[in-house]
């Protein structure tokens, strides 16, 4: 695989070189398909491995089980839903009211306010990405044998907490979901451009997006988890 713009991939956490994939870096980086729009698939390293591996690597989730995907209509949330859809799970969303729509059009089967938890029923999976009074009483509804996940904070035995980790095959399994459409990845909002007006910093979205005002030079989060260029040998 030749490296450049065509390629997608999340750098070690101890690496920190923004921009640049030296020697050895093209092993966490994925082919990225033509016809995909670079800024919505910059998703995937981060908010695609984490849904990923929380069900797969870590809940083991299979067909049959019902999973609990928390902020269903999050970043993490909205595909982790489209995941355990395919994979042949009974996905339960939770969010705020307006989320209903979003969530129930993303796969899920049944959609909970965050704050009506008690309504769940016993699960095989929960998958966590709030943390706080939402992970302790979460661990309630996890049937025997069942999993809760999260990548909010541990939790005394009753969570596998993970942090995700670049993983090449699996982020490849993700692009090619996303150029057949059986995976649809809400795209972030566009900065605001020099001399408009300032953008509102109400999502995780707009958190993690670049700032115009920037100095040159300088990248910002999601700068580290776009698609980057190789740097020459």
């Amino acid at each position: 695989m030749e490296l450049g713009y065509g390629t997608t991939g999340l750098t070690d956490w101890a690496r920190r070189v923004p921009g640049r994939v030296h020697r050895g870096g093209g092993r966490n980086l994925a082919p990225l398909p033509a016809d995909v729009d670079h800024i919505v698939v910059a998703a995937l390293p981060i908010s695609g491995l984490t849904a990923w591996q929380g069900l797969f690597d870590h809940a083991r989730l299979a067909a049959g089980h019902t999973v609990l995907v928390h902020g269903a209509a999050g970043a993490v949330g909205s595909i982790a839903v489209q995941l355990a859809r395919e994979a042949g799970a009974y996905v339960i969303g939770t969010g705020r009211a307006s989320d209903r729509d979003v969530v129930l059009g993303l796969g899920a089967r049944a959609f909970v306010d965050t704050g009506d938890l008690g309504q769940v029923g016993e699960v095989d999976v929960v998958f966590d990405v709030i943390g706080g009074q939402v992970l302790e009483r979460s661990a309630e509804l996890v049937r025997p044998g069942g999993t809760q996940v999260t990548v909010a904070q541990p939790l005394d035995g009753q969570a596998v907490f993970f942090v995700v980790e670049p993983n090449r095959a699996q982020l490849a399994e993700l692009a090619e979901r996303v150029r057949t459409g059986r995976l649809t990845l809400r795209r972030p909002p566009r900065s605001p451009q020099p001399g408009g007006p300032p953008a509102r910093r109400s999502s995780r979205w707009s958190r993690l997006s670049r700032s115009s005002a920037q100095p040159p030079g300088r990248r910002g989060a999601w700068d580290r988890w776009a698609p980057t260029r190789a740097a020459p040998g």
